[in-house]
């Protein structure tokens, strides 16, 4: 009996992550990330940054950027660009949003 009991709750936990994690793989942020003067409309993922002296990123989302050291969104996060922030991300290779 206990042991049914675990495994009926440990399918409902399971359940319940499942359902609510599935709405946010489909999220995208709301607005434009203009990256380097070409707008983004509803980004999501991983951007580069080009070769501008310096890049500029303008956050026009309803969501956080990251900044990334690395190219492809990889190395340390240097900088979060909040909605309707700009920042020049000088040194740093890519820009996230979720």
């Amino acid at each position: 009996m206990v042991r049914r009991m675990a495994t009926a709750l440990g399918v409902f936990t399971a359940a319940a992550a499942l359902a609510l994690g599935a709405p946010n793989a489909a999220y995208a942020a709301h607005g434009s990330l203009v990256v380097d003067g070409v707008a983004h409309r509803d980004p999501s993922g991983c951007f580069p940054l080009g070769d501008f002296v310096p890049p500029v990123v303008s956050n026009h989302t309803d969501a956080i950027a990251e900044v990334h050291s690395g190219p492809d969104c990889t190395g340390q996060v240097t900088w979060l660009i909040y909605p309707g922030e700009t920042y020049r991300p000088n040194g740093s290779r890519s820009v996230f949003v979720l």
